[in-house]
């Protein structure tokens, strides 16, 4: 079993039904992170608050230390003797990760200039390359933007994460892995969408420092 896999379904035991999907997750993520793919998170209201706090979790340090390579470190000395020693102890390391949600300036500018059900897709279609994971967060399975983000997403070779309610609405048709977790209620849902994505970012974090 996974790395923190085990703890996780203890302290939720309503997601031992997911477990498969939850550790599929897991390896579509650090597959994509080994590859030097890049990983582009979106949702809508509580979960675009999640999206951004994944992006967090996976850009700095989450519960271990995460010293930048010591190539980087040698040449920002190199650089910078002074500036760079303070950069070379300070920086961390990161997953690279970017908030589709987070965008405020470029998605009302797209929404109010072309259409903003396709903003998070115009993203997707600017940033994403093969091996890249789209992480789409709609507790209903069915928000427009995100479908129309992971539509672009599998036509441009990105793998597509899904994290949804019970039903999975119709993301889970274009999803690689659909995390459905038992419940329905948004909140509900959303309650249950935040120890899995720490889980994930945990896992993510120990496999490469």
């Amino acid at each position: 079993m996974k790395t923190g896999l085990h703890e996780l379904l203890q302290r939720y035991p309503q997601l031992s039904s997911i477990g498969a999907e939850l550790s599929e997750a897991a390896d579509l993520l650090q597959q994509s992170v080994s590859d030097k793919g890049k990983i582009l998170v979106c949702g809508n209201g509580g979960s675009a608050s999640d999206a951004d706090h994944i992006v967090g979790e996976l850009m700095k340090r989450f519960v271990k230390e995460r010293p930048i390579t010591k190539e980087l470190q040698e040449s920002l000395k190199k650089i910078d003797p002074e500036k760079g020693a303070m950069l070379a102890s300070s920086l961390e390391g990161s997953i690279p990760a970017i908030c589709l949600s987070a965008h405020t300036a470029l998605s009302t500018a797209f929404g109010n200039d072309v259409d903003s059900s396709i903003s998070y897709a115009q993203q997707v279609s600017g940033y994403g390359v093969s091996g890249d994971v789209f992480w789409g967060l709609s507790t209903s399975g069915n928000a427009k933007n995100v479908l129309n983000a992971a539509l672009v997403a599998k036509a441009k070779g990105l793998k597509v994460l899904g994290m949804t309610g019970e039903s999975g609405g119709l993301l889970k048709d274009l999803c690689d892995v659909c995390i459905r977790v038992p419940e329905r209620e948004t909140f509900k849902v959303q309650e249950l969408h935040l120890p899995i994505y720490h889980w994930l970012c945990i896992y993510l974090e120990s496999f490469y420092w």
